[in-house]
């Protein structure tokens, strides 16, 4: 069978291309996402979030720091992929994990990163790709999530606007699922609260597209407070 026409960087195109995207998009990638809550579980406990509203609440409020932080890293790194400059690939990786705070946070990027990297080096070999899974291996660089994801899209042919939805949507899956292991909360009420917060995510790009590295920021002190609070909770459920 055909496999659906190549785009102009080499990459697979119309419905192969979005078959392809749906894949890494997919929520039950195996890749580690599932130990993380990205801070629910503090915020369960804390009485931050208690209910479905307050959940929305709480995604959108996640997808907005993530964007400002995240989201500006992975569209340099993508940029820089798409370039052929591995230097500044390195950089953007380097500014992220500096600017994550706290111990589990920077787990959370870097573990997942790593599974990203591995699982797609495996399913589509390449020089690009293996070069930075040494790398990170060799703990020559972090390997955060979002800088794994803008090297592997980059690779397949994925625009940036393409990437940064799915980092957004990967996001909001992750405490999602999380939220149905530790809240009265069903799948029609996450899914219902996937689709509202999804809907933020244009003014969210258009937000940060022309921002550079050093303007990553993240002013969310009720995270950051979540995120000390998990590290030394003596009952938990997930890593982060």
């Amino acid at each position: 069978m055909a496999d659906g026409g190549m785009g102009k960087l080499g990459s697979p195109s119309g419905m192969v291309h979005l078959a392809r995207l749906l894949q890494f998009s997919d929520s039950a990638l195996p890749i580690g996402s599932f130990a993380f809550s990205n801070g629910l579980e503090s915020a369960l406990q804390t009485g931050v979030v208690s209910g479905p509203e307050t959940l929305l609440d709480y995604v959108d409020l996640i997808l907005r720091q993530t964007a400002r932080m995240d989201g500006i890293a992975l569209l340099h790194a993508h940029r820089a992929a798409l370039a052929g400059d591995y230097a500044a690939i390195l950089e953007a990786d380097r500014e992220l994990y500096c600017r994550r705070v706290g111990e589990e946070q920077q787990q959370m990027l870097t573990r997942v990163g790593r599974k990203f990297s591995e699982l797609a080096l495996t399913i589509m070999p390449s020089p690009e790709l293996a070069r930075w899974l040494d790398d990170i291996k060799a703990e020559a660089t972090p390997g955060c999530l979002p800088i794994s994801q803008a090297v592997v899209l980059a690779r397949m042919g994925v625009d940036e606007v393409e990437a940064f939805v799915m980092h957004q949507y990967g996001i909001a899956t992750m405490i999602l699922s999380a939220a149905l292991r530790l809240m009265r909360i069903d799948h029609l009420d996450t899914q219902r609260i996937l689709f509202t917060a999804q809907g933020q995510v244009e003014r969210d790009y258009l937000a940060v597209r022309d921002l550079s590295l050093d303007e990553m920021a993240s002013f969310a002190p009720v995270f950051d407070v979540l995120v000390a609070h998990h590290t030394t909770t003596h009952v938990r459920l997930f890593m982060n």
